[in-house]
């Protein structure tokens, strides 16, 4: 039986969060990507608590924005995740790319979040 795309990509996720663990002083920043919407989540693994997120699913960014599924989307939700990281005084993060190559709006993302002062 052939694998499917999402199935493969499900064990590279699952693999990579083998290694990848967040704390609360550099927490886990995933992204998700969907066809119509991206998301950036930190995440303290240590205590299972969600620090921040930022989607395009949010009122003050998601109705700015021409298209939600973009590479300026991306850029716009990697600089806000930023922001709210930097509120709370994260400067560094460890990226989860979940089991997705870093490739296209999860490169962007990232690289927005790098300019906004995160580092990883």
């Amino acid at each position: 039986m052939p694998v499917s795309r999402a199935d493969s990509r499900r064990k590279r996720h699952v693999r990579l969060r083998r290694k990848v663990t967040g704390t609360a002083s550099r927490p886990r920043l995933q992204v998700q990507r969907t066809l119509h919407h991206i998301y950036a989540i930190l995440v303290d693994d240590a205590n299972g608590h969600t620090l921040a997120s930022s989607s395009t699913r949010e009122k003050g960014i998601g109705s700015d924005l021409k298209s939600k599924t973009n590479l300026e989307a991306a850029k716009r939700i990697g600089a806000e995740i930023a922001a709210k990281a930097k509120g709370q005084g994260i400067t560094s993060v460890i990226f989860d790319t979940g089991g997705r190559k870093y490739h296209g709006r999860v490169a962007a993302l990232a690289q927005a979040a790098r300019e906004a002062g995160l580092e990883f």
